[in-house]
């Protein structure tokens, strides 16, 4: 009885509900891609340019990307707690406003020829702190999303994680690519590059006044009772941590190649220009956010494991192919990437769902934060490194197998995974 008095609220309000999590949500990520599509103007103003290899700044450039992503499992695990202890909406909160101020930092980072050391240092802050929030803002918004849900319309509320995310990052790359095609080069390592980043703290104000307004998801029941301590998820359901690490980690290789490093992958592979990347790149994303409702839909109706086998054993198959098939031709790069994007679908529009589902609600936010953030450091947070490094080791053909190898193990383990549509969800 308890959890249906408690289930009622959120469900009243459900596009203000949505509205909450998700214009947050993309603030967030708006901020976050920003980084990934200036990476080239970053490397050559922020660190110090290699006598003898042309990619040394670039791959600085991505070394910081993943040391951000090392913090998110902190920030999953702390920001989680604070979810789970003091209320969903409290940590959206702190989320929010901490993105908006490593963004401001990041746009402030001096050049390496006015600062030396320094613009690399303040640099690794700004993105600890980026790294901070966004781990803590998808443990609280996923569990605010699907706790929020109506009977029967937990996969829908999932996919607008992803809708979220994908709306923010298509921001960044459609403002990255107006930069870019109207700054001239000496402008956009100037000055423009840092535009942006400027924007994504202005918008993050607009994100924690909209979140103000928010219904609490936590319920009463959980509000009385003694508070969880930090690490009592991973102590009481080492088993569901491991789990949700399966689940994500050829998700989130795949995601990351095909959201953010496949232009970078392109230019360096395939010969193409960067604006026709970042065009192609930005394209792409819109159709990737319209799937998304969609396959929530169908994962509410026929269950979230055939859709995570569609993703897993679909880029299993075709990421070698797909990759392999990039040369210097527009049209060619943007139906690799709509391809992909159709495939990862099927992980992207239930994931937020999916773990939901597998753990208890005592311990939901930080049960999620943890082991999602760190898989996602581990595997996708490496990815444009990793990717780089195998160009810059003259083995960039074995970039590819890497994907295909993780989208594999990841589907061993959906094969084996409880179907949970259809389950209530406890409150």
């Amino acid at each position: 009885m308890t959890g249906m008095h408690t289930e009622a609220p959120p469900t009243r309000r459900p596009v203000r509900q949505l509205l909450a999590a998700s214009v947050g949500n993309a603030v967030e990520w708006y901020d976050w891609y920003a980084y990934t599509f200036l990476a080239t103007y970053i490397a050559d103003q922020v660190f110090p340019k290699g006598a003898d290899n042309s990619l040394v700044p670039l791959l600085s450039t991505f070394a910081v990307f993943a040391v951000g992503f090392f913090m998110r499992p902190v920030g999953g695990l702390l920001m989680g707690a604070i979810a789970d202890r003091r209320g969903r909406r409290a940590a959206l909160t702190v989320t929010i406003l901490l993105m908006g101020g490593s963004s401001l930092l990041v746009g402030l980072t001096p050049t390496y020829a006015a600062a030396g050391v320094l613009a690399p240092v303040v640099l690794v802050v700004a993105r600890l702190l980026q790294g901070l929030s966004v781990g803590g803002e998808f443990a609280a918004s996923t569990t605010f999303l699907v706790e929020s849900a109506g009977p029967g319309r937990r996969g829908l509320f999932s996919s607008f994680q992803y809708v979220s995310t994908t709306a923010g990052q298509l921001v960044a790359s459609g403002v990255a690519t107006v930069l870019v095609n109207t700054l001239s080069d000496e402008r956009m390592n100037g000055w423009g590059w840092r535009l942006p980043f400027a924007l994504g703290a202005v918008l993050s104000l607009v994100g924690f006044w909209i979140r103000q307004g928010a219904r609490e998801t936590r319920s009463e029941e959980l509000r009385r009772g003694p508070r969880p301590g930090l690490f009592e998820a991973l102590r009481r359901h080492p088993r569901e941590s491991l789990l949700i690490c399966g689940i994500t980690a050829g998700g989130t290789i795949a995601y990351y190649t095909w959201t953010s490093y496949l232009p970078t992958y392109a230019e360096l592979d395939a010969g193409i220009d960067k604006s026709d990347a970042l065009l192609a790149g930005t394209i792409s994303l819109a159709f990737f956010a319209l799937l998304q409702p969609l396959g929530g839909m169908l994962s509410d109706r026929f269950g979230r494991r055939p859709l995570l086998l569609f993703f897993g054993v679909g880029f299993a198959l075709l990421s070698v192919p797909l990759l392999h098939s990039l040369r210097d031709s527009f049209a060619v790069l943007l139906l690799v990437q709509c391809a992909g994007m159709i495939l990862l679908t099927g992980f992207t529009s239930i994931s937020a769902a999916v773990n939901a589902e597998i753990f208890p609600p005592r311990v939901r936010a930080a049960g999620i934060g943890f082991p999602y953030s760190l898989t996602v450091a581990l595997f996708g947070g490496t990815a444009p490194y990793v990717g780089t490094l195998f160009k810059d080791l003259g083995h960039s053909g074995l970039f590819p197998w890497y994907v295909a190898v993780l989208c594999l193990l990841s589907s061993a383990v959906y094969l084996r995974l409880p179907e949970t549509a259809h389950r209530e969800l406890r409150r």
